[in-house]
């Protein structure tokens, strides 16, 4: 896609009017992926349009994604993005980046020293939850993390997110130049906390000196970010050149909907996101909790249920009533009524677009896609949940599904016999569970008895445990099409 900027297009696609000469790289974002590119970096391109300020983004990828990287700047930092509704798409050339870095290219001294200059006010992320080496039990960073470990013992050298955001924060102090803005854009809850904790954590151990200088002098802000992203495919690229007129291995295809709620809390300016329609608020958490349950946490049981009951999209999952019906009721039953929401806010209104949302048969998202890393996942999309519901004695039969089908997933063999391509942070660990107990109820202790993502009060909850382990012989004897049914 060389020259994409000068290249002959299709005269629908909607080109950047602004002067992208102007443009200083003022966010450096870590984590150049697919939700990225269709969200933080679209509001970025479409704010630009409106302002005309100068407010550009420097991409880097600290792991993988060489090539991603390459072609991005082969073609000008220049990429589209296809948002496919179900009855039309739009097509939009995005030229809010201005650089990319990559440790594989330009060494970890030019990304410190990008991170370091003066005009870089925010370092955004989206990192993944296992980006931030963070136990989920506590909350607080894993010192055993094995990237954190190497960070430690040599902390102007790092590998990790977290390191450096540390090098870079001490490289600034050093300098006497103001400190940026950390921005978490992850599904991670309260993740402007999360990144602190980490942050935080990690600095005291290397100079506590650096890290009371960051705990007064650099914020957090929390946010929620939503629109449902496809990981780009061979069809997928084959749609985008089709649709741009000219190949673009950079684009990337999402739904139209699209939200960010950003925590009003920054150090040394900020874009102006709101005129794209993103929402400033001083509390990002009620509609965090909102997208993390109502969203994510049926997207999980979605997940897990529908690629054993063989549907590869959401979609799919959606021409079953069964399945449709369960997700507004997981939705509307079991997670609704645990939040705490501004006065006006329309949960029930919510849930429908989701499901319309999710029915969208434009979009091709994987229900293997969305299954991956849950041991990260299942804390916050339905921990707490679970937690109301076992404190007020309400039900929760759709979250016990949800938590049955990932353990049903995780055994690594579907129900034809075929194995699962799990990708997970403790799939080790799965491993050795389905290796002493096989695909049988009694797997459902042990994997309860994991800490980290159930904590230390599930395991001595008898009833929930009955209740899972019913719903996990559900699935295993009848199969997941019949259990979500059975709900």
């Amino acid at each position: 896609m060389d020259n994409i900027a000068n290249a002959n297009l299709n005269p629908q696609v909607i080109r950047p009017q602004y002067d992208r000469k102007a443009l200083q790289s003022r966010i450096v974002h870590l984590g150049f992926g697919a939700f990225h590119r269709a969200h933080q970096a679209l509001f970025t391109n479409e704010m630009l349009e409106k302002t005309g300020s100068n407010w550009g983004i420097c991409e880097i990828n600290l792991f993988g994604g060489e090539a991603l990287i390459n072609q991005l700047r082969e073609q000008d930092h220049l990429y589209t993005v296809a948002e496919k509704g179900a009855q039309s798409t739009a097509v939009k050339m995005i030229g809010s980046v201005t650089e990319s870095l990559h440790p594989n290219f330009d060494g970890k001294e030019a990304i410190l020293s990008k991170m370091a200059e003066e005009q870089v006010a925010i370092v955004s992320m989206t990192i993944t939850e296992k980006g931030y080496c963070a136990d989920p039990a506590t909350g607080r960073l894993d010192k055993n993390n094995p990237l954190i470990k190497a960070d430690l013992a040599n902390p102007r050298e790092p590998d990790s997110a977290i390191g450096y955001i540390v090098e870079a924060l001490r490289i600034r102090r050093e300098l006497s130049i103001k400190p940026f803005t950390v921005m978490s854009c992850d599904n991670v809850q309260e993740n402007g906390h999360v990144a602190r904790a980490a942050v935080l954590d990690f600095a005291s151990l290397v100079d506590q000196e650096l890290a009371s200088w960051i705990e007064a002098n650099v914020t957090f802000p929390c946010t929620m970010v939503d629109r449902i992203v496809p990981a780009a495919t061979a069809e997928t690229l084959a749609e985008i050149t089709e649709l741009v007129g000219i190949e673009d291995p950079c684009g990337i295809a999402c739904e139209p909907f699209r939200q960010w709620v950003i925590e009003d809390n920054f150090v040394n300016g900020r874009p102006e996101w709101d005129v794209a329609g993103a929402e400033f608020v001083e509390d990002v958490v009620p509609f965090e909790e909102m997208k993390l349950r109502m969203l994510n946490g049926s997207h999980s049981f979605l997940a897990y249920l529908g690629y054993l009951g063989g549907y590869p999209h959401i979609s799919d999952t959606m021409t079953n009533e069964h399945y449709r019906q369960a997700a507004f009721d997981m939705m509307m039953k079991a997670q609704a009524p645990t939040l705490t929401m501004p006065e006006g806010t329309d949960l029930e209104g919510y849930a429908k677009l989701l499901i319309d949302r999710f029915t969208n048969p434009s979009l091709k998202h994987q229900t293997w896609q969305i299954a991956m890393d849950g041991s990260q996942k299942i804390p916050q999309r339905m921990g707490g949940s679970l937690r109301h519901h076992l404190a007020n004695g309400s039900d929760y039969k759709w979250l016990a599904m949800g938590i049955a089908g990932w353990m049903r997933y995780i055994s690594a063999q579907d129900e034809k016999g075929d194995a699962i391509d799990v990708r997970d942070p403790m799939v080790d660990q799965f491993k050795a569970i389905y290796k002493e107990h096989g695909i049988n109820p009694t797997a459902v202790r042990a994997l309860l008895g994991i800490e980290s993502i159930f904590g230390t009060d599930l395991i001595e909850n008898e009833s929930f445990i009955n209740e899972v382990t019913n719903a996990y012989q559900l699935i295993i004897t009848k199969g997941a099409r019949a259990a979500v049914a059975s709900l």
